[in-house]
């Protein structure tokens, strides 16, 4: 479950290796315009969240998602192509937390070391998972194991994967 300090910033959590990981992608940008470098991003949700999709394909109040960076090599020991992952960066974190926040969802990014993180400004992140996330503010499009329990349950918005269709 989220906590946080007394002045309202997430606590960083403890333990989420630990939880369900849902994908990785490598040097994703939702920019047109390419970053310097590619990074890792491995995605962990906690496991009551993730059994309570599989049951209704909607998140839970109180859902985090973890959005781990990394860096990426493709050269070292014995690896001469493809990428493997390397030194911890950063990460963000999405919380659904209906009581605490008016539009339910919120972002968060934590340094290498940061112990606590404000919320982002409604403009950084929450406007782009609200226009263009699968299933409520997540990118289930990019979670190949929970896209078919999305569809399933009816939750599953296609037009996000049909962005470039779009124009957008």
């Amino acid at each position: 479950m989220p906590q946080y300090s007394a002045d309202n910033k997430l606590l960083r959590p403890d333990g989420y290796r630990e939880w369900i990981y849902l994908s990785s992608g490598l040097g994703m940008n939702y920019s047109p315009s390419p970053g310097d470098h590619e990074m890792f991003t491995n995605v962990f949700v906690p496991q009551w969240a993730y059994q309570s999709f599989l049951k209704s394909g909607k998140w839970p109040d109180k859902t985090m998602f973890i959005v781990e960076e990394r860096g990426s090599q493709s050269r070292g020991s014995i690896n001469k192509t493809g990428h493997f992952q390397t030194d911890f960066m950063g990460m963000g974190v999405e919380v659904k937390d209906e009581s605490r926040f008016p539009e339910k969802w919120a972002y968060f990014n934590f340094g290498e070391d940061g112990k606590s993180a404000s919320v982002n400004p409604k403009a950084a992140c929450w406007q782009c998972h609200e226009d263009h996330a699968a299933v409520e503010h997540s990118f289930v499009q990019f979670y190949p194991t929970l896209k078919p329990v999305a569809k399933k349950f009816g939750t599953y918005k296609q037009a996000a994967e049909n962005v470039e269709a779009k124009g957008n």
